[in-house]
């Protein structure tokens, strides 16, 4: 996993380099100065020579600097690798989730997502900025100033063989049983956005029911979950540091004890135990350096591990049959198509789909909620795949057309109408962003947004906000409508895109679709039978079923649910 996530680091590999190089030399300059220090008070001190003592004390300084110039470009180093390969998995999280289809997003929350794209990858460019010092340091130190200290007395520098397993079998019980810890903790992150994110969305709705605190009941509960597993993790890691100072005492008074009798008995200087109690404290460090870099790393693998799992999260849809081709005129085929959301799922939602829609036709599409409707015009421009059968588009499979080829053919505006934050102008772009003004009037017009722009202080330079909520739904929906007329689609589906408005605008909007874009294919989805009675042809849904197609007047006279669906709308409006 290690490998996978520096496979990231790509131009900022070299800064990981050279951060090593820079704490290696940092560490051995800094071995230095205790042996000079002890050859200070054996020879300069013992033999009264201040020139010794000021010419070794000038290598000191020099040590000193040395380390640290290299300890600051170290640091500079480290951060702009880990930061660089922070902004590289962020980059390629987000890319990978561009190719996700709906499929491959419903496996996830979307709170999980964001979580993985923003503390999981803090996790780890923190762990490369700060633990690239430790983690090249502490095996650079331990290594050195253990045989220092051995060549300095090796009767002594056995207590290591004690304390070292001491503290390794420590450590793997702590690591162990932590690791765990830190991935429920993560989940416990991922719970704290989706309440948030709901919370944020849905801020009308709260306000509008007076269910504030309902809603801060349901925070404190994740909220509170989210402390007790983070104090549980950090509780456990933090049992590390006691295990740690439990060795190092334990360590530093066995030296004195036995240093001291080795003096007692003139075996030993003291000059040459100061030397090495220098040392011990720099092996001692090295290894609390070590023990702390594995906790930081196991933290980073459990975030690591979530951010692979997107990395390697199958798309579905694919485009390996992708030939170089385009729609050319829109028309639809549907031949025994057979759809269910997963492989494993009991039921089908679309069964036995056979459907022909001739380029230029005016199709609408009516049925009671939950008929599939949606589901069913979905597949066209392959936002799911069909599961058995076969989808033609101008007489080809849709696997043929390459995906940006096909969805730039096939324009649709979802029941859920997203604007982004930006001017109106930037919102309507997105359907042609070399689109002139007289095309972004023109287009308005058609949708009939162009009646309430004009009111607009601003006009088309009118800040929207975040989700357009300075404009009303029904707005909202013609803003949208011209925004996929602008893409000038071979195909354009309207999915209930119009239930905001008024049926005298509606009428005017479906009049204007007829009269400027006579040979666009046209699929509306609608709720009312008013939005869909002058189409060419009508579809009734039923249980993910045709179950009628024909005209207003055909289906009104042989069909059993169109009629219950235009007699309950005609009761509705009498009353």
């Amino acid at each position: 996993m290690l490998r996978r996530i520096f496979s990231y680091s790509g131009k900022y590999k070299k800064y990981l380099v050279f951060a090593a190089l820079c704490i290696t030399a940092e560490s051995l300059f800094e071995l230095l100065i205790p042996l000079i220090m002890a050859d200070i008070v054996d020879i300069g001190v013992a033999n009264s020579d201040k020139e010794y003592i000021f010419r070794q004390g000038g290598w000191m300084l020099v040590c000193a600097a040395a380390a640290l110039l290299l300890g600051i470009g170290s640091a500079q180093f480290s951060a702009i690798a880990g930061q660089g390969l922070g902004a590289n998995l962020r980059e390629a999280e987000y890319a990978r989730l561009q190719k996700f289809s709906f499929a491959n997003v419903d496996h996830f929350q979307l709170s999980s997502l964001v979580t993985r794209m923003t503390s999981d990858v803090t996790n780890i460019q923190n762990s490369i900025s700060s633990g690239m010092r430790p983690a090249c340091r502490g095996p650079v130190m331990l290594v050195a100033a253990t045989a220092v200290a051995f060549s300095i007395n090796a009767k002594l520098a056995l207590v290591f063989m004690v304390a070292l397993p001491t503290l390794a079998v420590c450590l793997w019980l702590i690591i162990t049983n932590v690791r765990p810890l830190y991935g429920k903790m993560q989940e416990a992150i991922d719970m704290v956005n989706r309440i948030i994110q709901e919370n944020l969305t849905a801020v009308r709705v709260v306000k509008a029911y007076v269910r504030g605190n309902h809603e801060i009941g349901k925070f404190n509960k994740v909220n509170t979950n989210l402390q007790t597993q983070s104090e549980k993790a950090f509780k456990l890691a933090t049992t590390n540091m006691a295990a740690m100072q439990f060795v190092m005492y334990g360590t530093i008074i066995s030296i004195l004890w036995f240093g001291g009798g080795m003096i007692r008995i003139g075996t030993m200087q003291v000059g040459e135990l100061t030397g090495f109690l220098s040392y011990v404290l720099q092996i001692l460090n090295s290894l609390m350096m070590i023990s702390n870099i594995f906790l930081m790393l196991t933290r980073s693998l459990a975030s690591g591990k979530r951010i692979i799992e997107i990395m390697d999260e199958e798309i579905d849809i694919k485009e390996d049959q992708a030939e170089e081709i385009e729609v050319q005129r829109g028309e639809i085929e549907f031949s025994h198509v057979y759809f269910k959301y997963r492989e494993k799922a009991k039921e089908y939602v679309l069964s036995d789909i056979n459907l022909h829609i001739r380029a230029g036709q005016t199709v609408g599409i009516v049925g009671q909620t939950g008929s599939a409707k949606t589901t069913l015009v979905q597949l066209i421009p392959r936002l799911y795949d069909v599961t058995e059968g076969k989808l033609l588009i101008d007489g080809k499979p849709v696997e043929k057309y390459p995906l940006r080829h096909l969805r730039d053919s096939v324009a649709m505006v979802l029941q859920k109408n997203t604007l982004f934050s930006g001017t109106l102008r930037e919102n309507l772009l997105w359907g042609n962003k070399d689109a002139s003004q007289e095309e972004l009037e023109e287009a308005c017009r058609i949708a009939g947004a162009d009646e309430f722009i004009g009111r607009l202080e601003r006009g088309y330079d009118t800040e929207m906000g975040q989700g357009g909520v300075n404009v009303s739904g029904g707005q909202k929906q013609r803003l949208c409508i011209a925004r996929a007329i602008l893409k000038k689609p071979k195909v354009l589906i309207l999915d209930d895109s119009t239930s905001a408005v008024d049926t005298a605008t509606e009428a005017q909007i479906r009049t204007m679709l007829q009269e400027k874009l006579p040979h666009m294919t046209k699929i509306i989805i609608a709720q009312r039978i008013s939005s869909v009675r002058h189409a060419d042809m009508i579809i009734v849904l039923d249980d993910g079923r045709i179950k009628g197609c024909g005209t207003h007047e055909e289906l009104l006279e042989n069909n059993r649910i169109y009629q219950e669906i235009y007699e309950s709308q005609k009761e509705g409006a009498d009353l």
